[in-house]
C-alpha cells in the first residue's frame, strides 16, 4: 500500500497540469490564470499564464479570512539575544499593512526595486511581505556584509529604496552605502519598537 506522499508524487508525475491546478485553487486568484502550463516555447516554461495573485494576501489575508487570525504565524527566537516574539496572522498582517503604507508614503509603486539591509529579525519578513503586498521586487543582503560587497549589490539592484537595519543612521551604514554608485534615493529607517 502507497503512502499519501506517494500516491500524490505519483499524481504529480502523470499529470502535473491537473495537479497543479488543483492545488492552485486553495489560492486566491485576483485574475484566474488562462492557461496551467505554457510549453509553447522550451526551454522557457510558463506556469498559470495571464493569472494574478498577491503573495502577501495569499501568505497573510487569506488565513485571517479563514479564521485563523489568533494562530501564530511567526515566531521569532533568537538565543543570542534571549528574545521571544510570537506574532499572529492577524498581527503580522497589521504591521505588513503598516510597512507598506510607509513604503507608498516614500514613493514606493509596483515594479520598485526596494534593498533589505536587515538582521534575522520579524522587520525583516514585514519588509519582504510589504514589498510583495504593493507590488515592489526585494532584494535582501545579508545585514553582516563588508561595505564593498553591499555597494555592489546594490549598484547590481539599483533599488529605489531602502530598509536598513535599526541601527541605519550609524556611520558603518553611511560607508556601506555611500561607497556605492547608485545609492537608493529613499530610505525606511526600521525600528523594532515602531511595529
Amino acid at each position: 500500500m502507497k503512502s499519501v506522499y506517494e500516491e500524490t508524487y505519483v499524481r504529480s508525475l502523470a499529470d502535473p497540469a491537473g495537479f497543479w491546478a488543483a492545488a492552485a485553487e486553495d489560492l486566491h486568484w485576483d485574475r484566474r490564470w488562462d492557461r496551467v502550463f505554457d510549453d509553447s516555447r522550451p526551454p522557457y516554461y510558463r506556469w498559470f499564464t495571464g493569472g494574478m495573485l498577491n503573495t502577501c494576501y495569499n501568505a497573510l489575508d487569506l488565513h485571517v479570512d479563514r479564521g485563523r487570525g489568533k494562530q501564530r504565524a511567526l515566531v521569532y527566537d533568537s538565543p543570542v539575544t534571549d528574545t521571544i516574539r510570537v506574532l499572529t496572522y492577524a498581527e503580522l498582517r497589521d504591521a505588513v499593512a503598516r510597512m507598506a503604507g510607509a513604503l507608498r508614503r516614500q514613493g514606493i509603486s509596483r515594479g520598485d526595486r526596494v534593498i533589505i539591509y536587515m538582521p534575522m529579525v520579524p522587520e525583516a519578513v514585514m519588509a519582504m511581505l510589504a514589498c510583495a503586498r504593493i507590488g515592489a521586487v526585494h532584494s535582501v543582503v545579508f545585514g553582516g556584509f563588508a561595505p564593498n560587497e553591499l555597494a555592489k549589490r546594490i549598484d547590481d539592484a539599483r533599488p529605489r529604496s531602502s530598509c536598513p537595519r535599526p541601527a541605519a543612521s550609524s556611520p558603518a551604514v553611511s560607508s556601506r552605502t555611500s561607497r556605492s554608485s547608485t545609492a537608493p534615493s529613499r530610505s525606511r529607517p526600521t525600528s523594532r519598537r515602531a511595529v
